[in-house]
C-alpha cells in the first residue's frame, strides 16, 4: 500500500448482547444482531444488522419440514414434529426415527448423518454406558433425514443423493425457505449434518416463523407449527429450552440452531430471531430470556431459559446475562 491509498474500510463490531460477569468482574462479551417483530409483523426493536444473511443452521428446519409436506410426504403428531427436530437423543428419540425409516422401507444405513452420540449430554452418558457406539440414527438431525428419504421414496427421487443441492427436494426446500422468509436465499452452503443450508437475514428468519403460526390450517406451514407445537418433547427433548417454551407458552414455535441462531414466533405473530456472532450457544438462554421480555411474554419459564450461572468451584460466583 502506498501512501496515497485509503485504508480499507473496517466494519464496526456488532454490539455486545450479552455479558460474562464473574466474581464481580466483566471477564467477557458476546456480540449479534437481533430483532423483534410486533403482531403486524413490523420491525418494533432491533440490534446490529438484522438484514445481513445468516445461515440459521436448525432454525430453518421448520421450512424444510414444510418443503417435505409439499412434496407429498403424509406426516403428522410425533412423525411430523421429528421431522423439523434437533433431538436429543433420547430413546424414544432414537425409536421414532427407527419406525419411520422402516415404515417406508428404508433403514439407518440410508441416512447420510455424520455418526454421533446423543445431543443431550445425559443421554449421551446413558448412551455410552450401554456399551453404544456413535451411530448416524443418533445424529440430532435423523429425523429430519429420515423424513427427507420418505419423501424420495413417496416420489421415486433418488434416495442416494437426497443431500444434493440440485436434488428436487432440496431444490423445493429452498423454495419454501424463500417464501416463508419474504426475501430470496442469499447464500448456500453444507449444515453439520449434510444438508444443504440456505442464508437468509434475522429479519427474514423471523418472517418465516411469524408466517409459520399464522398460516391456513391445514397448509404444509401450519401443519409443521402445528405439530412441532403439540410435541415440543419430540422438537428437542425433556431438557430443552425449546420444549420449555413450546410447553409453558400456548402457541409458541421455537427453533434454536448452531452457532447460536435463535427464532421464536407467538400465537398473535409477534417474534423474534438473533444470532450470536461468536457461536457460543452458553450465551442463548440470557438473549433469548430478555428478547421475550421486551416481546411482553411473561411466564415463569423465561426466568428459567435465563438463568446460565457461572461455577467457582462448587459455588455460583457469576453469570451470563443480556445487556440490552
Amino acid at each position: 500500500m502506498t501512501s496515497t491509498d485509503a485504508p480499507a474500510a473496517i466494519a464496526p463490531a456488532p454490539p455486545v448482547l450479552a455479558e460474562v460477569v464473574r466474581s464481580g468482574f466483566t471477564e467477557g462479551h458476546h456480540r449479534g444482531s437481533l430483532v423483534l417483530l410486533a403482531a403486524d409483523g413490523s420491525v418494533e426493536y432491533a440490534l446490529g444488522d438484522p438484514a445481513a444473511p445468516v445461515f440459521p443452521r436448525s432454525s430453518n428446519k421448520p421450512m424444510q419440514a414444510a418443503a417435505i409436506l409439499r412434496a407429498g410426504l403424509e406426516l403428522s403428531g410425533e412423525r411430523l414434529a421429528l421431522a423439523a427436530a434437533s433431538h436429543s437423543g433420547e430413546p424414544f428419540h432414537l425409536e421414532l426415527v427407527a419406525k419411520m425409516l422402516t415404515e417406508h422401507g428404508l433403514s439407518a444405513d440410508d441416512l447420510q448423518t455424520p455418526p454421533d452420540l446423543p445431543l443431550d449430554p445425559v443421554a449421551a452418558e446413558a448412551y455410552l454406558a450401554a456399551g453404544n457406539v456413535r451411530e448416524r440414527i443418533t445424529m440430532n438431525c435423523s429425523g429430519k433425514h429420515a423424513a427427507m428419504l420418505a419423501a424420495c421414496v413417496r416420489n421415486g427421487w433418488d434416495t442416494a443423493s437426497y443431500l444434493d443441492p440440485a436434488h428436487p427436494l432440496q431444490l423445493l426446500v429452498g423454495q419454501v425457505v424463500a417464501e416463508a422468509a419474504g426475501e430470496p436465499v442469499a447464500s448456500l452452503g453444507t449444515d453439520g449434518c449434510g444438508a444443504p443450508l440456505m442464508a437468509i437475514g434475522l429479519t427474514g428468519l423471523a418472517r418465516a416463523f411469524r408466517s409459520f403460526v399464522l398460516a391456513e390450517p391445514g397448509s404444509a406451514e401450519r401443519r409443521v407449527a402445528d405439530a412441532m407445537r403439540a410435541h415440543p418433547e419430540y422438537v428437542a427433548g425433556t431438557r430443552r429450552p425449546d420444549t420449555w417454551l413450546m410447553s409453558e407458552v400456548p402457541g409458541t414455535l421455537s427453533k434454536m440452531g448452531a452457532e447460536a441462531v435463535q427464532a421464536v414466533a407467538l400465537a398473535d405473530g409477534r417474534a423474534l430471531a438473533f444470532k450470536i456472532d461468536d457461536g457460543s450457544t452458553r450465551a442463548l438462554g440470557p438473549v433469548l430470556a430478555r428478547a421475550l421480555e421486551l416481546l411482553g411474554v411473561d411466564a415463569p419459564v423465561v426466568a428459567r431459559i435465563g438463568r446460565s450461572p457461572l461455577l467457582g468451584g462448587a459455588a455460583e460466583v457469576g453469570e451470563i446475562r443480556a445487556t440490552f
